[in-house]
């Protein structure tokens, strides 16, 4: 395993450092890693490593969720109350319609499998927008406005909504009968999750202003809380609706209200863990992807993705009627809600599991999603903030 773990980091970040040098959004190199030294290619990851990928890959997304929560301020996401409530759900729901209207023709599949298609492809990917968002906060481009920060509370909701429908939508597949209370669950997940974790990041707040610890141990404490928060979600998911990972953000959004200084702290910190963690995350999200099912798709399945990310990107629009951004804000909204990757490695091989008839489409589309979205749309959000965004 230890041999693993050391050509994931220095192959993939000599290939993100590459793909800096030509240009190009460093995670591309990362996945393209993964997939030559996965299972696809070369095999040279051990079988015990790749058996706690998705585990691996879940805390590093909690280490940019985390990050993501520190930096966030309400009074921001107050500018844009309504577009980012919206941008949970709408360009979710346009992309799956956009799936409904498409994939029958395209692949010849019925409504359901349709559906089913539709909610793996619809999830955004928190793991690329997220560090993305944060760095464009960081320079100061559109922070004005809140436009980072409406894209980076509606990211993980967006998961969660999709990820219900998912589970929704299979079951009924499976023979299971669809039940709306699954579906009810939604809106109470988010805010089960929201309350939680706020409270929890008052509790820390009030913890570590009597009991004064240095920022390595608070960056270990608040790490070992989310911990627990992402997993109660495995825990108690069956009994009652609940989103670790928004949680997670909303812990860091309390705890930054309450201390500044402290929360900036140790954002840093995390932004350095994030340096190992980006490595890790997308060269395992590559090593998950089979290249051979891309290869029996085809241009249908490019030409089926690339219809359906216009469906989604006119949900974005949808969501932003009413606002003060002008369009060339609007279309970098539009752009930044596209890339795909993390959702998909992680659930886009479950209807094949199950033996559903869509199983090998679904797998073959997500796998394609993943490598045109997450790269294309980390290059065009590098390539168009800084001239569609107004620097603070």
């Amino acid at each position: 395993m230890l041999l693993s773990f050391a050509l994931i980091f220095i192959v993939g970040m000599l290939a993100g450092r590459l793909c800096s040098k030509a240009k190009l959004p460093p995670l591309m190199g990362m996945l393209i890693t993964g997939i030559v030294i996965g299972p696809s290619v070369l095999n040279l990851l051990d079988t015990s490593l790749l058996a706690i990928s998705a585990d691996l890959r879940r805390i590093a997304l909690i280490i940019i969720l985390l990050r993501a929560g520190l930096n966030l301020r309400l009074d921001d996401l107050k500018k844009v109350g309504r577009s980012a409530i919206l941008m949970c759900f709408v360009p979710a729901c346009f992309e799956i319609a956009g799936m409904l209207l498409a994939a029958p023709v395209v692949f010849g599949l019925s409504l359901l499998d349709s559906l089913i298609l539709g909610t793996v492809i619809a999830a955004v990917s928190p793991a690329v927008i997220v560090p993305h968002m944060l760095k464009i906060m960081d320079e100061g481009y559109g922070v004005k406005q809140g436009i980072p920060q409406m894209i980076l509370a509606g990211a993980s909701a967006d998961d969660v909504f999709v990820i219900v429908l998912f589970t929704s939508f299979t079951g009924i597949a499976a023979g299971q009968n669809f039940e709306i209370a699954g579906l009810m669950r939604i809106p109470g997940s988010i805010l089960l999750g929201i309350a939680a974790g706020a409270a929890l990041g008052y509790v820390l707040h009030l913890f570590l202003s009597k009991i004064h610890t240095g920022i390595e141990k608070a960056l270990i404490l608040f790490l070992s809380v989310s911990f627990l928060l992402v997993t109660a979600e495995d825990w108690i998911n069956d009994v009652i609706g609940f989103s670790g990972l928004i949680a997670v953000m909303a812990m860091g959004m309390m705890f930054a209200a309450k201390s500044e200084n402290d929360a900036a702290n140790i954002s840093k910190g995390l932004s350095k863990l994030w340096t190992a963690a980006e490595i890790l995350l997308f060269v395992l999200v590559g090593a998950a992807v089979d290249i051979s099912y891309a290869f029996h798709a085809g241009a249908a399945a490019v030409l089926l993705i690339f219809a359906v990310l216009l469906f989604r990107m006119l949900g974005v629009a949808v969501c932003l009627i009413g606002t003060k951004l002008n369009h060339k804000e609007k279309l970098f909204c539009m752009i930044a809600y596209t890339p795909k990757a993390t959702v998909q490695a992680a659930i886009g091989a479950i209807p094949l599991s199950m033996g559903l008839s869509c199983g090998n489409t679904v797998l073959t589309v997500a796998v394609i999603a993943i490598l045109i979205t997450a790269p294309l749309g980390a290059f065009l959000i590098d390539l168009t903030y800084r001239r569609f965004l107004t620097l603070q």
